[in-house]
């Protein structure tokens, strides 16, 4: 199985993602182990299915798993829920497979060499041996059998799914009927009502917010808080003890004096003609005309009044020229040897570049110079005392903290000694803030999670400020008081009494259809309610200001003027009457019916394979031949369950 990896070059990163995704039976993991999303199982065997005397093991599914996960390929939040699915898939493709080899179908040598020649051909140019391979997927936790065994699984099923899926036929009315459903479209009156509209007909009594409080205290809890005292190095204050002496900012300056030494520069102003992308009869008259503006500057004109007139540099000329400090290296060479060449206030004569023709004026020059230590002082001090600020906070907080860490009860003393700020915070949640830092996830988690006493690590908070604290009390979280938590106990009671009274206007619009006879405005207002109109949408829309057209897929086989409901959404309630229909179409249908072939051909596959693998497996279950861990399933759904 190797000599077709010999004399192929060699791209691992890419190979990584290629060799394992293929090995994913269910085609939407990598299979890389040990990756994120769960609780390690390096080296767990537990079986969770058999099938004949193939296994499916735990670790099989978490490789699997997390690399569903790494690729984001379903809600974390419906992880447990994709266990089974993912499981089930698993034992359906294994299935296929030891059904196809009991049927007497093989993969040869050749056709798995062919299948991953063909699958990796493009990544594997040159020298990648059996050793490499070997160790490649060692890395990986997996041995060379495992990874073509998996391979060859694939293959098998696959052989077997071709047959099973031979021959699937599509007829002309199908197509056309899958090309009406695409693109027939449908327009709604309606009628809607939702729980967050009837609130405004809830009325309450304290009688009402007691009983519902008292029939669901437990739901209404107080969260538990705790108290603190937090120290903060903040660099303002710090930084006022600090004094910067002559001495020690020329000991800085002595030690970063390269930073202070320039190169020789002169500030310019130059005229441009651009020639670029201009003929040669072109290139020939702007050369005349250049020699005219500088026979005019040279004659007394101002310099600055010509190049805003004339030149073609959008960058400089509206600042007549003005270029600003040239050093060497910035500009072309002809343009810098040129500049560099000039004394103060001397003007050139035409120069030409890459970029057409110039008249250049050095206004200043200033000699290649170590800047002096009087010019650069505050400059120096500035860093210096910055640098200084912020190790003296560090060494501080650090100093403190092990202090504090000593002595849980002396806070303010702590602070005091250190120059730092000190505050004591009463009852606080998690997610209140805290003068100084604000909300700071980091501060807020550690302090929680400390028992009485506990010290929180070092944490920066806006301003390059650090600060940490100490714990010194704990509320635990208790059942609310009816005085503390009223306004929520309202919304919810006004919530709960809302969704009574769609349920009321569900059976009150009942009757007033019936009432109504048809009449869709004199139904709305008998329910109190406004007619509204949708614009058109197809069955796999949606329907603008009420939802999915799933829920109305009644009215694209009803009649225009039919009124279809109530029809209950959420917390909504809807009722509708066909306005208008767009028919589809049919002219049309010729240019997509390859598409409508396609899509039908691929959606009766579909149901085809998922009978013949879900009658396939019961019947390899009733055989014996699948045997099923449901208890190592629960285990794994267990695991991931945080």
């Amino acid at each position: 199985m190797f000599d077709f990896f010999r004399s192929r070059d060699k791209n691992v990163r890419i190979l990584l993602g290629v060799l394992l995704g293929f090995v994913a039976l269910s085609m939407v993991a990598y299979l890389v182990p040990g990756g994120p999303g769960g609780p390690s199982m390096a080296g767990n065997d537990t079986v969770v299915a058999e099938i004949g005397d193939k296994k499916v093991t735990m670790q099989e599914v978490q490789r699997t798993l997390q690399g569903a996960l790494r690729g984001k390929q379903f809600p974390t939040e419906m992880l447990q829920n994709y266990i089974p699915v993912l499981v089930d898939q698993m034992i359906a493709e294994r299935a296929v497979a030891y059904q196809a080899d009991r049927m007497g179908f093989t993969v040869t040598e050749d056709e798995l060499g062919n299948s991953l020649r063909s699958m990796l051909g493009s990544i594997l140019q040159g020298g990648f041996d059996k050793d490499r391979y070997t160790a490649f997927l060692a890395q990986q936790n997996m041995t060379v059998a495992e990874f073509e065994g998996n391979v060859r699984t694939q293959m098998l099923l696959t052989k077997l799914r071709n047959i099973v899926l031979e021959g699937v036929v599509v007829t002309p009315d199908e197509i056309e009927g899958e090309y009406r459903r695409r693109n027939e479209k449908v327009k709604l009156d309606y009628i809607l009502f939702n729980s967050d509209t009837l609130k405004k007909d809830v009325k309450l009594t304290p009688e009402d917010i007691q009983k519902f409080f008292a029939s669901s205290r437990s739901a209404f809890r107080v969260p538990e808080k705790r108290s603190f005292e937090v120290l903060v190095a903040n660099e303002e204050k710090i930084g006022a003890s600090i004094t910067m002496g002559d001495d020690v900012l020329r000991a800085a300056y002595a030690a970063n004096m390269d930073r202070y030494r320039s190169g020789e520069r002169v500030m310019g102003r130059h005229i441009l003609l651009m020639t670029q992308n201009k003929s040669a009869d072109d290139a020939k008259k702007l050369e005349v005309k250049i020699g005219e503006l500088l026979k005019q500057i040279k004659g007394g004109a101002d310099f600055a009044e010509i190049a805003k007139k004339n030149s073609e540099d959008p960058g400089s000329a509206p600042k007549g020229g003005d270029l600003g400090w040239i050093s060497k290296g910035q500009m072309v060479p002809n343009f810098e040897a040129t500049a560099f060449s000039l004394k103060k206030g001397e003007i050139s004569n035409v120069i030409k570049t890459e970029y057409g023709f110039h008249i250049v004026q050095v206004t200043d020059r200033e000699d290649a110079r170590v800047k002096p230590f009087e010019e650069v002082k505050e400059e120096l001090a500035t860093e210096t005392k910055k640098k200084q600020v912020f190790d003296r906070m560090q060494s501080a907080s650090e100093q403190a903290r092990a202090a504090l860490v000593k002595s849980p009860g002396s806070g303010a003393q702590i602070a005091q000694q250190f120059n730092l700020n000190h505050y004591v915070v009463q009852n606080a949640s998690s997610n209140d803030p805290v003068q100084e830092i604000g909300i700071n996830a980091e501060f807020g988690g550690t302090m929680f999670g400390l028992q009485k006493g506990g010290v929180t690590p070092l944490v920066t908070a806006p301003g390059n400020k650090i600060a940490f604290g100490v714990l010194t009390g704990i509320s635990p979280s208790r059942n609310a008081e009816l005085a503390e938590v009223e306004a929520q106990v309202r919304e919810q009671a006004t919530s709960v009494k809302a969704r009574e009274l769609l349920v009321g206007k569900n059976a009150e619009a009942a009757r007033s259809m019936a009432a109504a006879g048809g009449d869709f405005a004199k139904l709305a207002k008998s329910l109190g309610g406004e007619v509204k109109t949708t614009a058109d949408f197809g069955r796999d829309g949606a329907a603008d200001g009420l939802g999915d057209a799933a829920y109305f897929a009644e009215a694209f086989v009803k009649p225009v003027g039919t009124i279809l409901g109530p029809i209950s959404m959420m917390e909504q309630l809807v009722i509708v009457r066909v306005n208008s229909k767009v028919e589809a179409d049919l002219g049309k249908l010729a240019a997509e019916r390859e598409t409508m072939v396609g899509a039908l051909k691929g959606r009766k596959s579909q149901e085809r394979k998922d009978l013949f693998e879900e009658g396939l497996v019961h019947r390899l279950i009733d055989q014996g031949k699948i045997k099923i861990n449901t208890d190592a399933i629960k285990k794994l759904q267990s695991s991931y369950r945080s």
